[in-house]
């Protein structure tokens, strides 16, 4: 099948409720229909495996840049996913069992449909711990269960942040301040919770002049935003208040990409959002990222088409 017609099947939430001036998959649809490509879209929970064969109860797909009707699906049908020629996997964390089972069924496929980004690599790369493996990239971190360990970090570096591990989108992230007298409670509401472990990182005041989202990919710089957290929020999310500012690379930002580029390139991570703080490399995220709206309207630049034709160049 040629580059101009390949049958493209979007593994996501559901499709009606996105913003389409944000969304990064909507993007990523639009591109692939404009270069002919066929759309069909499912929901995780309708990912099988049986007896061997992966298949999906998905719909057709048709895109168009419309606010409130952006999207047409057709008639549910089941999917045989080997016979697409690309998955786009592209549903939000949490980076749970169920995500990690999605990795599992579609590893059956890949690389003949060609998975993005890689299913093991994805499984084996989640956002907060795949970076510890640049450690002179990243601020001074901690990851454990144990609430003297991070009572510790905290008395060494004094002003810290504290995260779950396994989180997305800024939810559960604490600023805990010098004086701050709630870090035992909140360390006992994550261990209650749950029995993963909890990350802790010194606090980079950096944060107050931006968040930098720097899209790569295929192992290349491609694109930058700043986000900058709203007044009195720690968070610079964008969907918590954080402000999109136009933003360049800067020497720093180009040493940690030309630092990790190869080792994305090798995992098959096609797409690629990293956050960087200051000089610090925060998160490598691999999942679902996204930035790549908010970087063409400031920039000028269509990252959907460099993503596709790297996925081309990989087909």
């Amino acid at each position: 099948m040629s580059a101009t017609n390949l049958a493209v099947a979007i593994q996501m939430d559901a499709i009606e409720p996105i913003d389409i001036n944000a969304d990064s998959t909507f993007a990523l649809a639009e591109e692939a229909q404009a270069r002919g490509h066929r759309l069909y879209h499912y929901l995780v929970k309708d990912l099988s495996l049986k007896t061997g064969r992966v298949v999906a109860w998905g719909r057709s797909l048709q895109v168009r840049r419309e606010v409130g009707d952006h999207a047409t699906l057709g008639e549910m049908e089941e999917l045989d996913l080997a016979k697409m020629d690309v998955i786009l996997m592209r549903q939000d964390p949490p980076f749970d069992m169920a995500y990690i089972t999605a990795t599992h069924i579609l590893e059956h496929i890949h690389p003949k449909t060609l998975v993005v980004n890689d299913p093991a690599s994805v499984r084996n790369a989640p956002e907060k711990l795949f970076v510890t493996h640049f450690p002179d990239l990243m601020p001074p971190t901690l990851i454990t269960a144990n609430a003297q360990e991070i009572q510790a970090f905290r008395q060494e570096h004094k002003d810290i942040i504290i995260k779950p591990l396994f989180g997305n989108g800024g939810a559960g992230v604490f600023h805990i301040q010098p004086g701050d007298e709630n870090l035992s409670a909140l360390i006992e509401m994550f261990t209650e919770r749950s029995r993963e472990p909890i990350i802790a990182q010194g606090y980079l005041p950096a944060v107050r002049l931006g968040d930098k989202r720097v899209i790569l990919v295929d192992g290349e710089a491609v694109g930058a935003i700043n986000r900058v957290p709203a007044e009195g929020e720690a968070r610079s999310n964008m969907h918590v208040g954080g402000t999109p500012l136009k933003s360049e690379l800067t020497k720093r930002d180009q040493e940690i990409c030309d630092a990790i580029g190869p080792t994305l390139r090798d995992q098959g991570m096609i797409f690629v959002g990293i956050d960087v703080i200051g000089d610090y490399l925060t998160e490598i995220n691999v999942t679902s990222p996204t930035g790549i709206q908010e970087c063409g309207r400031f920039d000028g630049t269509n990252l959907s088409a460099s993503i596709w034709d790297a996925i081309e160049r990989r087909r």
